[in-house]
C-alpha cells in the first residue's frame, strides 16, 4: 500500500478531490500555508494500492494547473533596507507538489 501526499493550491483542490472521489479514491482533506508567498494551499492524502498510485497522480496532475500571479515585492532603493519601496513580481503558483510513502501497516477502525 502506498500514501499519496498532494499539495495543490487553494484553487484546485475541490477540483482534484471531486476528481479523486469520482474515480472512487478515498481523500483526506487538510488545508496548509505555503512558505513563499504564504497562500492557501489544500494537502491531500490519498491511501492507495502500488497499482493504482499512477491513476491517482495522473488524476492531480489533470486537475492542478500552474497559473501566472502578481505579487509584491520589496526593495531597499539603497540596498541597506533603510526604506522598503514595493514594486510587483510576476510568480508561478499552482501546480501539485506530490510525495508517494511506503504504508507499513493500515487499519480501518
Amino acid at each position: 500500500m502506498k500514501l499519496v501526499f498532494a499539495i495543490v493550491n487553494d484553487d484546485d483542490g475541490y477540483k482534484v478531490m471531486t476528481s479523486l472521489n469520482e474515480n472512487g479514491f478515498s481523500v483526506t482533506k487538510l488545508c496548509s500555508t505555503g512558505g513563499f508567498l504564504r497562500a492557501g494551499n489544500t494537502t491531500l492524502l490519498v491511501g492507495v494500492d502500488e497499482d493504482k498510485v499512477d491513476d491517482v497522480i495522473a488524476i492531480i496532475k489533470k486537475r492542478s494547473k500552474s497559473r501566472k500571479q502578481i505579487t509584491n515585492s520589496a526593495i531597499s532603493p539603497n540596498g541597506m533596507g533603510a526604506a522598503f519601496m514595493p514594486y510587483p513580481v510576476e510568480v508561478i503558483v499552482g501546480g501539485a507538489t506530490i510525495f508517494v510513502l511506503d504504508v507499513e501497516r493500515f487499519e480501518k477502525v
